[in-house]
């Protein structure tokens, strides 16, 4: 019997398990998946711990709830990669070998790769919300917070999510409105960017949004050292902020197996084609999530229309096809922009966001690149469709590549 192995049961990996447990056929191949926590977690819920929207107990389930009967799941951390040998040896000793292997490890968050990050205000005055645990120490922290200087930084790029520390920006500047302290709160947003909005066209149609609501922007700010005690950060230029209350993203790396296994690159990315999925120096191994180098969002969605190519391209590689280089980079995200309100973008590789209506052309029924409430709702009714449809690998009604139809180009 043939043995596909899935590296990671987070939101790509669990995909991928239930999209070809339908598709392989149980007599030829065995599935078999390793992650060494048992707990699923609905990542995007993280952003609204902070502010009381979510319980944390809302954004967690067993990981073994979503996967299919006919696959197997081993808790265990991952020691090292021999593609070699074709098999992966586990931090147990156990040895398992494969026929084709895909690796989903995802991205973490090194709060230790900047100095001074894990001293002594953190957990205090400073925390992270890429966590559940961090998220909730800083729901704590806010719930009595009575006003000052809070500073979000981004220490670098890429980061999995990348509108995540705007939506908290944007989230912070309502509940402090709701809370009745926005007058005593200056909001500062420190990003190792030229600007908040990247994207020409996005940056056009919102660069006034965070002047509006009166969030300050520090760009091209890379972080060097973070001063616990001053309450200050420090820029390798000299720049320095200082800070009463300090919201991190702190660099994203992936899984530490792939340096041990010689695959990743300086962030333990593993280089993959951006158009098949395929490991770029491995041809039995796939890639997909925030565990590739593609230049793409590491995102939910992407992950989403990642699995309808990769689920293609692997059923091709058994039958001895050449792959499909149908990847196109395509990302699609609910961005909260606070007040009840949201916005869309929907772009790829080589489309910037674009205004228009998604996903029926001229009808929606969510707005781009527009603030509405309806594309609020939308990013609150996604946990449902998340829990219920996306990690079961239920068919959505939504392509895998961009479409322009409904955008407008000019």
């Amino acid at each position: 019997m043939k043995k596909l192995l899935v590296l990671g049961a987070g939101t790509a990996g669990t995909m991928m398990v239930n999209k070809l447990s339908r598709r392989l056929d149980p007599a030829a191949w065995s599935i078999t998946v390793v992650d060494q926590d048992p707990i699923h977690y609905y990542q995007p819920g993280f952003l609204f711990i902070p502010f009381g929207i979510y319980k944390p107990q809302e954004v967690q389930r067993p990981k073994a709830e979503f996967l299919p009967p006919n696959a197997n799941f081993v808790q265990s951390g991952i020691d090292v990669i021999e593609p070699d040998q074709k098999r992966v040896r586990l931090t147990t000793g156990q040895h398992l070998k494969y026929d084709i292997l895909i690796i989903a490890t995802g991205t973490q968050i090194r709060p230790s790769e900047t100095e001074g990050l894990m001293g002594d205000g953190w957990q205090r005055n400073t925390f992270d919300f890429y966590t559940v645990q961090g998220a909730s120490a800083l729901a704590k922290t806010l719930r009595h917070w009575e006003g000052g200087r809070l500073v979000l930084n981004v220490a670098e790029m890429p980061i999995k999510c990348p509108v995540a520390p705007l939506e908290f920006l944007f989230l912070a500047d309502w509940q402090f409105h709701e809370w009745g302290i926005r007058d005593k709160v200056e909001l500062v947003y420190a990003t190792p960017l030229d600007g908040a909005f990247t994207k020409p066209r996005a940056a056009a149609l919102l660069g006034d949004l965070l002047e509006s609501k009166n969030i300050r922007v520090e760009t091209n700010f890379d972080i060097g050292e973070v001063d616990g005690e001053k309450r200050k950060i420090k820029s390798f230029g000299g720049v320095e902020i200082d800070y009463d209350l300090f919201v991190t993203i702190p660099t994203n790396m992936g899984d530490d197996a792939m340096e041990r296994s010689g695959m990743g690159d300086e962030l333990n990315y593993v280089p993959t084609d951006k158009h098949t999925l395929r490991a770029l120096n491995h041809e039995d191994v796939f890639v997909i999530g925030d565990a590739t180098n593609l230049p793409s969002s590491k995102a939910g969605s992407v992950a989403h229309f990642e699995a309808e190519v990769l689920t293609e391209n692997i059923l091709r590689q058994i039958e001895g096809q050449a792959l499909l280089p149908a990847f196109d980079g395509h990302a699609n995200c609910f961005i909260e922009s606070g007040f009840g309100k949201g916005l869309l973008i929907d772009f790829n590789y080589e489309t910037e966001p674009l205004p228009g209506k998604f996903p029926l052309p001229g009808v929606g029924p969510f707005s781009l690149l527009a603030e509405s409430r309806m594309n609020h709702w939308g990013k609150m009714m996604f946990r449902w469709v998340y829990w219920n449809q996306l990690i079961r690998g239920v068919e959505l009604p939504l392509e895998a590549q961009m479409l322009m139809a409904g955008k407008k180009a000019a």
